[in-house]
């Protein structure tokens, strides 16, 4: 008699260890089922591990809450997140260009490209040539080549306008990356105390997960996490990024104005982000520490924003100012000085200097460079001169000026495009290191076609690139999921499993109970 009441204590003990142990196990479950469409989220699983007292079963204790996680599908994962985010921002950002440049198709039906204009400046002066004193004419190929103008200075807007938006957006990025470093930090600091007192810490690291998720998708970066349980983040050329200020710094997490920091800036065509060992660029650098570390800070919208900045916008800028140029040299060397800046003057190959008010001074040699051609595209004008007396296209009705501009300035013949008269195509830019890419040694209208095709191949490559850098993100994210995400319908099913464990385990409580009753009524 004496072995039933401990049979009755032990009996009692093990289903209420299983009573705790399923509620614990329902609680994750629901947390699982609740958090199935979070971003980043790893499904969480009830660890209880069987428990004896000296070789004898004795009920189940309750382990950590653990994080059912591969962690290379996810580091894949992240990578994937960082790159069709840039080609995203880069696609958007470059369908506003090519909606303004329309299509070099020949069945397009476009009368908005760079080579439509140039020829409604061709047949205008071709049409001069036939009846010179006819006013009509005269006032055409002002009218056209203002429109040529007109086309140009929008391109240059555009493209000035694109680079002023990622240069805000690079402002706003860096805020957001300070946000996501630090939100990281503090939930790390949370992690590894409790690792120290032993607790589980599931939660905690799917919500660090979902701001690593976050920060993957803004910048390429790596994480590795440590045995203490902190949070190691590294740009993908190796640079640490900190996510916890120094002890004592009075730095309160999370921030957005720490670690990085950079300031807002008005761009124009000559701003330029020059070598980061001078910190003195416009547009400000990106600092760590007082460590400029702008270039490497790549992938992600922050890296995309940069690229658009520093290299893409800025090379569509070149191309168009040696167009630009090139339109208004030719047309001067062939003696018809149609075009030219609003800007003061401009210096052309044959040392001819022309001010805005469209007189004309001759020097002994040129003072052209490519340097100096930096924003000409974005005061290119039609020469005050001929706008206010458009005879002057015709003096005394020669056609001598306008036949030499259809034959030469306009011309594809090897002397009428090369030396002095090709197209700028290198050392451009404020900093004098970007090329066109392609010839100056081509007709104007060739270099017309070529700028637009050129331009909308890097953005059909964007477009492209995102379809490709899609499907991959895809795919992985179902490889995720099908790893490390909530399947609804399994954790119901769970449920259902852990009620009926529930109420059996309650059934023996009811059960046991009853005989302790029973006893004591016996007794």
């Amino acid at each position: 008699m004496e072995l039933v009441p401990m049979d009755l204590n032990t009996s009692l003990s093990i289903a209420t260890s299983g009573l705790e142990a399923t509620q614990y196990a329902i609680g994750v479950l629901s947390q699982n089922v609740s958090n199935a469409s979070t971003t980043g989220y790893v499904e969480e699983v009830a660890n209880v591990n069987t428990k004896d007292t000296t070789g004898t079963g004795s009920g189940v204790s309750i382990g950590l809450t653990t994080r059912n996680v591969n962690n290379a599908l996810e580091a894949g994962l992240y990578t994937q997140n960082a790159d069709v985010e840039a080609l995203t921002v880069k696609d958007n950002s470059l369908s506003t260009i090519t909606a303004l440049q329309g299509s070099t198709s020949s069945d397009s039906g476009s009368t908005d490209t760079l080579s439509d204009e140039l020829g409604n400046v061709s047949d205008a002066l071709t049409t001069l040539v036939s009846d010179p004193t006819d006013s009509t004419a005269q006032s055409t190929v002002i009218s056209d080549a203002q429109s040529l103008v007109s086309t140009i200075s929008t391109l240059s807007d555009a493209y000035q306008s694109a680079r002023q938006s990622a240069q805000d957006s690079i402002v706003s990025g860096v805020s957001s990356v300070n946000t996501d470093l630090t939100t990281i930090g503090s939930l790390s600091q949370q992690i590894v105390a409790l690792q120290v007192q032993g607790a589980s810490t599931a939660d905690l690291e799917n919500e660090r997960a979902e701001a690593m998720s976050d920060l993957s998708s803004k910048v390429s970066v790596t994480f590795t996490e440590t045995s203490t349980g902190d949070m190691l983040v590294k740009t993908a050329d190796g640079t640490q990024l900190p996510t916890e200020p120094a002890s004592g710094s009075g730095i309160e997490i999370p921030t957005s104005t720490w670690p990085l920091s950079t300031s807002d800036s008005t761009l124009t065509t000559t701003s330029a982000y020059t070598d980061p060992s001078t910190l003195t660029s416009d547009p400000a650098a990106i600092e760590l520490n007082g460590k400029d570390i702008t270039t490497s800070l790549t992938g992600g919208s922050l890296g995309a924003n940069i690229a658009l900045r520093d290299t893409t916008y800025p090379t569509m800028q070149a191309q168009l100012d040696s167009f630009s140029y090139t339109l208004a040299n030719r047309f001067e060397s062939a003696g018809l000085s149609l075009f030219t800046s609003s800007s003061d003057s401009m210096t052309f190959s044959d040392g001819t200097t022309l001010a805005s008010d469209g007189s004309t001074t001759t020097a002994n040699s040129s003072s052209i460079s490519s340097t100096n051609i930096t924003g000409f595209s974005s005061t290119l004008e039609v020469n005050p001169s001929f706008v206010s007396d458009t005879s002057q296209l015709v003096p005394d009705g020669s056609t001598t000026l306008a036949a030499a501009a259809l034959s030469t300035a306009l011309g594809s013949a090897d002397a009428d495009v090369s030396g002095d008269l090709a197209a700028p195509s290198t050392s451009l830019g404020a900093t004098g290191t970007i090329s066109t890419g392609y010839s100056g040694t081509q007709s104007l209208s060739e270099l017309a076609t070529t700028l637009t095709s050129a331009q909308a191949a890097v953005a059909s490559s964007a477009t492209s690139d995102l379809s490709t850098a899609t499907t991959v993100q895809t795919s992985l994210a179902t490889k995720v999921s099908d790893v490390s995400g909530v399947d609804v319908d399994n954790e119901m099913s769970n449920i259902v499993a852990l009620q009926n464990a529930y109420t059996a385990n309650a059934k023996v409580v009811t059960v046991v109970q009853t005989m302790w009753t029973a006893l004591l009524d016996a007794v």
